[in-house]
């Protein structure tokens, strides 16, 4: 069973001080009104009600999108030109022009940093702001790692209701082995992403997972349910396994989905204007962004949304953003017809429509991969991994507008002021989200663990 507390803080009351209490009255107040003060006293202000996380799997270069060196030798800035946007001083890549028209309405981190070099463990660093135990390509998935945000929000402030609190989709990323930090891991099952893999973008699109079998009525399948209950308890099943627990409570939560008008509604996208779907691109991931906004408003609080299966790198039509350079296909071939058009296309309108909706200024968008690209453009004219600086954009959910923090050194190789670490940004999630960073879980040992790092506070509106 996964249990929580609130870290002890010398400046104001803690749960644990109180509980010494005992029963005593204190102020006038009875032990659960106390309770609860202590228990929100804890609790930053809520800027984000919820997140888009849109993790650019592979690796986005970070020198030819957000953070260009315009100035620098030709084998660091590379073939791409700058161009201006609507914010002086600020410039991105010649491939974002719709994006330069929107950079008003976004913070960049420019020094983001860290030191796994492959992708699994720098995938899993990025997806859960924990640092993995080795810098290796056959990291694999263990209950001794830990949860992707998105469980650990459901964890900590989960939906009340139908509403699944996080989903994820429509990929399971890998390299080599499946990257962990895409489920709950030690928190339970129950806290896992509602996962589809099904193409937002494929013309019948439809979840099996909420439909019922034409054969099931609903009352029938209930008595199933509850036949199967007795035989839990009789057995003790569920005493004597937290693991069977968890699928006990997430078949109630898949229940609960399957049998709401709400939950349907929310992810059929093929009900929105044929325009709106055409504005943000009739792409696996352009469709996939539209479906975020539609999930969102209603009522999701964490949705994960993956560019690419693969980390990419040799075809120009599909994968992620693992661009070195390979056979006959070079980087600048590949971003110029696949990932940069996609890009500039499906964010700035996920941007707009949010905007527009009344729906981004309590929307935290996120858009990152697990690493940048190397400045030294390599012979086969591209980039090579990078975890030493890169760039992560954030927009909507209380940071700030039109503004960077930190910065690379002049060649895009260092942070050159205020390096950021997965660590913060974990905990700037989760700070705007009004969820305390020094939040505790305990994992399988029941060991308590801290959530997240510092908050990058200087990024709040």
């Amino acid at each position: 069973m996964t249990a929580l507390r609130r870290a002890q803080r010398p400046f104001d009351l803690s749960r644990r001080s109180l509980l010494r209490v005992g029963g005593l009255g204190m102020l006038g107040l009875n032990m659960p009104m106390l309770l609860r003060a202590a228990e929100q006293s804890d609790r930053p202000p809520a800027r984000a009600k919820q997140v888009i996380f849109l993790f650019q799997w592979g690796g986005p270069s970070h020198l030819d999108t957000f953070d260009m060196k315009p100035d620098a030798p030709a084998e660091i800035r590379g073939p791409l030109r700058p161009i201006s946007s609507v914010v002086p001083g600020l410039p991105v890549s010649e491939h974002f022009p719709e994006m330069a028209k929107r950079m008003d309405r976004v913070t960049l981190i420019r020094s983001m940093t860290h030191t796994m070099k492959n992708h699994n463990s720098a995938g899993y660093y990025a997806l859960t702001g924990h640092a993995p135990p080795s810098d290796d390509q056959r990291l694999r998935d263990s209950l001794d790692l830990w949860p992707g945000y998105g469980s650990v929000v459901d964890s900590l402030e989960p939906n009340r209701g139908e509403m699944p609190t996080y989903v994820s989709y429509p990929y399971t990323i890998s390299d080599g082995s499946v990257t962990p930090g895409q489920h709950a891991s030690f928190l339970g099952k129950r806290h896992d992403p509602f996962f589809f893999k099904n193409d937002p973008n494929a013309p019948d699109f439809r979840l099996p997972e909420l439909t019922l079998p034409s054969d099931l009525e609903l009352d029938r399948m209930q008595r199933r349910r509850e036949l199967q209950r007795l035989v839990d308890q009789q057995s003790k099943l569920l005493e004597r396994s937290a693991a069977a627990r968890g699928f006990d409570d997430y078949y109630d939560k898949a229940i609960a989905m399957l049998t709401s008008e709400r939950v349907r509604a929310a992810f059929d996208v093929q009900s929105e204007p044929e325009s709106v779907r055409e504005a943000y691109g009739r792409t696996t991931y352009g469709q996939g962004c539209l479906l975020a906004r539609r999930l969102v408003e209603a009522g999701v609080k964490f949705v994960t949304v993956y560019f690419s299966s693969s980390i990419g790198g040799r075809r120009v039509n599909e994968g992620g953003w693992d661009t070195h350079g390979f056979d006959d296909t070079r980087m600048y071939e590949i971003v110029d017809k696949y990932q940069h058009p996609i890009t500039d296309q499906t964010l700035p309108t996920l941007l707009d429509d949010l905007e527009n909706r009344g729906l981004l200024d309590e929307t935290l968008v996120v858009w990152m991969g697990e690493f940048g690209r190397t400045p030294k453009i390599n012979k086969n004219v591209s980039r090579d991994h990078w975890p030493q600086c890169y760039t992560a954009l954030l927009a909507g959910g209380g940071v700030k507008r039109g503004y960077v923090y930190g910065a690379s050194d002049a060649n895009g190789m260092f942070p050159d002021k205020h390096p950021v670490r997965p660590e913060d940004l974990a905990a700037t999630i989760y700070a705007l989200m009004g969820i305390d960073p020094e939040t505790e879980v305990y994992d399988r040992g029941n060991r308590p663990l801290v959530i997240a790092g510092k908050p990058v506070t200087d990024v709040f509106a």
